[in-house]
């Protein structure tokens, strides 16, 4: 999939680039009229060019174009989805939005406007739930929450559980059904209003569930106490991962855990589409600045990083899913379930 987004990429920059003159990443800019908020994602394009040898250079010393990106062996990327799992409605959104990629670049256009067509969830819901791993890691996560809270039980009932940035309530299916039975209080949080009135919809059926808006990089310090934190996709938005992590571990009581979810690389198709969405508004920093992404323009951690980040936040890693050779691995996502001691 990898050579579509890359295909993308340069059929974009193709006006802005030259094959005899260097230029610099700002001059590029420039001549595409790449919003500011989203050069980060410029950057991240001419490196992965850069990367497969369709262009020559670096971020310092500025770019030239080099030779095309090759064409897939298969030329339909609804096809290529379907292989991999992926339902047509998540297919159609990464074609659209490498149709539209100057006017997502230029701001012109925003990706909501892709993802969610008319307010309608239907496209989100394959990207985040209605496909082969997505089903994978949420039927994980669910389950990893059920036996926290049976074994939390016994000592505290009942068991308190945060959801952040819960979104269209992809995980959240897989964990409700999961807790089926089981004393539990939920609150499930988002940052948009939009989402809130949907789940309160979708989940009219548990009554141990409430709502509210949380910013998990503003009101965390603000939450009371918890006994398990669910992070499904979001983490990666934090400004300084370190700092949340920390703040997630003092949410937290003793024994207590935090289950996330998180992509551990980014393939070009996201590059094209869903990293729009993790472009600051003009008012907000950009996430990673002062953390272990500091310099590297990237969103995601590795999952050693996310290892080394947890334990240097007081949290235990005790489950990685999926195993190296399970065949979901090679997507790049994994679920880690990480304890905070009872000390």
């Amino acid at each position: 999939m990898d050579l579509f987004g890359l295909r993308a990429m340069l059929a974009a920059l193709e006006p802005a680039l030259s094959g005899s003159e260097v230029r610099s990443v700002d001059d590029i800019a420039t001549r595409m009229r790449f919003a500011p908020r989203h050069r980060w994602l410029l950057r991240q394009w001419l490196q992965a060019l850069a990367t497969h040898g369709s262009l020559e250079g670096d971020v310092d010393r500025g770019y030239r174009y080099a030779r095309p990106v090759q064409a897939p062996a298969r030329p339909s990327l609804v096809e290529v989805c379907a292989d991999l799992g992926y339902p047509h409605p998540l297919a159609t959104f990464l074609k659209a939005s490498d149709d539209h990629l100057t006017e997502l670049a230029q701001d012109s256009m925003r990706v909501q406007e892709l993802l969610f067509p008319n307010g309608d969830m239907t496209t989100a819901e394959a990207a985040y739930r209605d496909n082969l791993s997505s089903r994978y890691l949420n039927l994980a996560a669910g389950r990893a929450v059920a036996d926290l809270a049976d074994g939390l039980r016994g000592d505290r009932s009942p068991v308190r559980v945060l959801e952040l940035g819960a979104g269209i309530g992809g995980t959240t299916d897989d964990v409700t059904a999961a807790l089926s039975g089981l004393p539990v209080e939920y609150h499930f949080t988002d940052v948009s209003a939009f989402f809130l009135e949907a789940a309160k919809r979708r989940f009219a059926d548990y009554p141990w569930m409430r709502y509210g808006i949380v910013d998990m990089n503003a009101d965390l310090g603000d939450q009371p106490r918890y006994d398990i934190v669910i992070a499904a996709n979001v983490l990666h938005n934090a400004h300084d991962i370190a700092v949340t992590l920390g703040q997630l571990r003092d949410l937290l009581n003793p024994g207590g855990a935090v289950v996330i979810i998180e992509t551990c690389h980014a393939h070009c198709e996201q590059l094209t589409s869903v990293h729009f969405l993790m472009s600051p508004r003009e008012d907000q920093p950009h996430a990673g600045l002062t953390d272990v992404r500091a310099g590297t323009d990237r969103i995601f951690l590795t999952e050693a990083e996310w290892r080394d980040q947890l334990v240097a936040a007081g949290l235990a890693p005790e489950l990685v899913l999926p195993e190296a050779d399970h065949p979901v691995a090679q997507l790049d996502q994994r679920v880690f379930l990480a304890v905070r001691g009872r000390g």
